[in-house]
């Protein structure tokens, strides 16, 4: 018994120094290795989904935001029956052919449906199905749905900008991928989400104002309807600075519901993208250029008592003859006769020059995706006709927004300015990335816009063409624009498809917004005075209560004003 004793203790010796020696090399020799996998048991990298940073109207409000939706996706290969196939078609479409395709080569990974509604997610997860799974990833959203479309444009379904802000912004507003650490059990059981941070890209923050671009669509609307018209634009811009305040076109879209658009040209931003003869809204270059170049006065005559005018061998009319007007009547009653007469005095290559002045067939450099350039021929490709075409907005093309550029520059005093939407691009910790630069090039002087201003306000004076552009209170600067379309078939202008349009801007005499109405093919009556003037002025009402705008005779009548914050002080600081 006692040899038994001590073999047993000494066997329960050895297992014991055994051990010892066994844990010292583990804790001093081996410690390396095994904490190293007991890490890779323990802590799992976990993709971070990345969310796109959002956009913001000029007063803070939500234009663009990023959500998460589940995406659903199929193991082909452990699909074992038809009958999988059968239940998931109840609820989404299904390329069967595809999926059996997919499995037959052995394929382990399949996208059945991207981003899939909430309540979809819920029921296909209830069925259990064995190789459907489900992955989380960021979806755009759109708060507003079809408010201001054109400006923001849409992602695709990998979060790449298509259109728009979207777009032209994409690297800042996209995030790139990253990945967290999270503490599992042996199981792989979750125990800790780890770092709980988000990934994120920047926001953006625009110069449109929701309230005003609602106001804008609103009244669009009611004129296309109306009219029966096929497209229309209204934008409007602050003229001292070129912040874009609301930019709309018909027709439109949701980009919430891009599964529904049929007609991929409804997503086209026509505000910079389509091109058209702007007919008398153009005449302004003419009479500015001859303002600056001293050839005129605002009562310099001209007899236009014929009612028309032969140049080239071509009589150009106008509407109604008009006897003896001065320069002033000229462009209050739009006559093609006196502007062509104007032109002549100024001959091509001076009204050339101001054409270019007014960078006409070039880029206004707003940032948004599309814009193209316009076409202006230079003088050496003129016809005998073009001295009496280009004047009064035939032989040219040009886009809205570079019209009401135009306008602006007679609004601010003289001064051209570089249109642009986003004002100010911030990190997701607040940070100011990126802070716009307004651009302002003098181009006429600032007697030649005030004699302009003048001219301007009596178009929607009595006698003038835009009498249903006058606003009750204040006055109204303009010009309104009635274009034969030019039919490429026949290679003739239509006698019955027309451009309709105003621009102009309020107060006359202290601009705070410049505008344009452009609508396509109104059916009935197609003047600009009668078709377009009514859609700025219903839109001016409205947003220069929006705005808490003064009435002119404010002080005459004792009246009290408050004036609206954020927009005033821009003004303000570009009249400086």
């Amino acid at each position: 018994m006692q040899k038994r004793l001590i073999l047993l203790k000494i066997v329960f010796l050895v297992c014991f120094v055994s051990i010892i020696f066994r844990l010292g090399l583990i804790m001093f020799v081996e410690h390396e290795a095994y904490f190293s996998k007991a890490k890779l048991q323990q802590v799992k990298k976990q993709e971070i989904i990345p969310k796109r940073g959002n956009i913001y109207d000029r007063t803070g409000r939500e234009l663009a935001v990023s959500l998460e939706k589940e995406s659903l996706f199929i193991d082909p290969a452990s699909v074992k029956s038809d009958e999988t196939i059968s239940v998931l078609k109840h609820y989404i479409k299904v390329d069967t052919d595809h999926i059996i395709n997919q499995a037959e080569k052995n394929k382990r990974f399949l996208w059945l449906e991207r981003k899939v509604d909430h309540s979809v997610v819920e029921k296909i997860k209830a069925l259990k199905i064995d190789g459907v799974g489900f992955v989380t990833e960021g979806a755009r959203f759109y708060p507003k749905g079809f408010l201001a479309s054109h400006i923001l444009g849409f992602v695709n379904v990998d979060e790449h900008g298509m259109e728009g802000l979207e777009r032209y912004y994409d690297r800042y507003l996209k995030a790139e991928k990253s990945s967290k650490s999270v503490l599992t059990d042996a199981r792989g059981k979750k125990l800790s989400d780890g770092d709980l941070r988000d990934v994120k890209g920047n926001n953006i923050f625009v110069t449109i104002d929701e309230g005003l671009q609602y106001i804008v669509e609103k009244y669009l609307d009611e004129a296309i309807k109306k009219w029966h018209a096929s497209s229309g634009t209204v934008i409007m811009m602050d003229p001292f600075t070129g912040e874009i305040l609301a930019l709309a076109n018909r027709p439109t879209y949701d980009p919430n519901s891009l599964k529904s658009i049929k007609d991929i040209g409804i997503i086209r931003n026509r505000a910079i993208t389509d091109l058209y003869e702007p007919g008398s809204t153009f005449k302004i270059v003419t009479a500015t250029a001859a303002l600056e170049e001293g050839i005129v006065k605002p009562s310099t005559t001209f007899d236009c008592s014929q009612g028309y005018i032969e140049v080239g061998g071509k009589r150009v009319k106008d509407a109604h003859k008009q006897g003896v007007l001065t320069f002033e009547e000229v462009i209050q009653k739009s006559s093609n006769v006196g502007t062509i007469k104007i032109a002549m005095m100024l001959g091509k290559e001076k009204l050339y020059h101001y054409i270019k002045k007014f960078e006409f067939g070039e880029k206004t450099g707003i940032d948004l995706p599309g814009e193209i350039s316009g076409y202006v021929r230079p003088t050496q490709k003129w016809s005998g006709t073009s001295i009496g075409a280009i004047p009064i907005g035939q032989e040219v093309a040009v886009t809205a927004i570079q019209i009401l550029r135009a306008y602006s520059t007679i609004a601010n005093g003289g001064y051209l300015v570089k249109p642009f939407v986003v004002s100010e691009i911030h990190s997701p910790e607040g940070n100011i990335l990126y802070k716009a630069v307004i651009h302002r090039e003098r181009v006429v002087s600032e007697k030649t816009a005030r004699i302009m201003r003048e001219v301007l306000k009596k178009v929607t004076e009595d006698g003038g063409t835009a009498t249903a552009a006058k606003l009750d209170g204040n006055n109204v600067a303009g010009k309104t624009g009635t274009a034969q379309k030019y039919n490429p078939k026949t290679g003739r202008y239509s006698k019955d498809s027309y451009v309709s349009s105003f621009v102009g801007f309020i107060p006359a005499d202290n601009p705070r917004i410049a505008m344009i109405v452009v609508i396509h093919d109104p059916k009935g009556i197609h003047y600009g005075g009668v078709v377009a003037a009514p859609v700025f002025k219903a839109i001016s009402d409205e947003a220069l209560a929006y705005l808490n705008v003064p009435r002119d005779d404010a002080k005459e009548k004792g009246l009290v004003v408050t004036f609206n914050n954020e927009i005033s002080r821009n003004v303000t600081m570009a009249r400086k």
